[in-house]
């Protein structure tokens, strides 16, 4: 069984649910409207340019999880699920990952973006194996606080590692699907790099590299 593994932001999605999510809690005045999005553009931002503090990123866009209940949250991601999410859904995606199960591949996302985000779109796309940044939870609560490594550059690499050992998954015939330069420590190792609708730092080291480049857009 072959690894398929797939970054989720602007790769199997047409946007990205971190900043959407940002943008949610904004619109549902939820938040400090002008301040926070000016700091969640200026991260996203430092997300493109390569030089995102990721430490200091998860702690911000953790912090509003702890104002609301287990069942706040839920309410509010299921309100977000359908008003910023599904218009993200690609049809192309839906394909290729169609495509991957009916050849018995294991599929599976990794994405810097925290769990609680992306943990329902990934079951809503079919693929409950997920490996994301993880949020401190203590007694059913977020405290705000990162936990564990990022999922971020080489972070990617290191939780792979760790699932691949528990699980006894192969890199022989793996796959990974990206449109980041974030994302270059993971396609160097896997044996399939696939580029995906690329920022153009990634495209130039994939023309380099002569790694396959496709589009899941319209």
């Amino acid at each position: 069984m072959a690894l398929a593994i797939f970054d989720l932001d602007n790769t199997l999605l047409g946007g990205d649910s971190d900043h959407a999510w940002g943008e949610f809690l904004v619109d549902r005045k939820l938040v400090d409207g002008n301040a926070f999005r000016e700091a969640n553009d200026r991260f996203y931002q430092q997300y493109k340019d390569g030089n995102l503090d990721i430490q200091a990123y998860l702690e911000f866009a953790l912090q509003p999880l702890t104002r609301f209940s287990p069942e706040e949250l839920t309410e509010l991601h299921r309100d977000f699920m359908t008003h910023y999410i599904a218009p993200m859904r690609l049809p192309k995606a839906d394909a290729l990952i169609a495509k991957h199960k009916a050849a018995g591949d294991h599929c599976m996302i990794m994405t810097a973006t925290n769990t609680f985000i992306t943990r329902p779109i990934a079951e809503s796309l079919g693929i409950p194996d997920i490996i994301g940044s993880e949020a401190e939870v203590i007694d059913g609560r977020y405290t705000g606080k990162p936990a564990g490594t990022p999922c971020f550059q080489e972070g990617k690499v290191i939780l792979l590692k760790q699932r691949i050992q528990e699980k006894g998954y192969k890199l022989a015939g793996s796959t990974f699907y990206s449109d980041s330069h974030n994302d270059l420590p993971l396609l160097r190792l896997v044996e399939n790099p696939v580029v995906v609708d690329p920022d153009e730092k990634l495209l130039k080291e994939a023309l380099r590299q002569g790694w396959p480049v496709i589009s899941l857009r319209d």
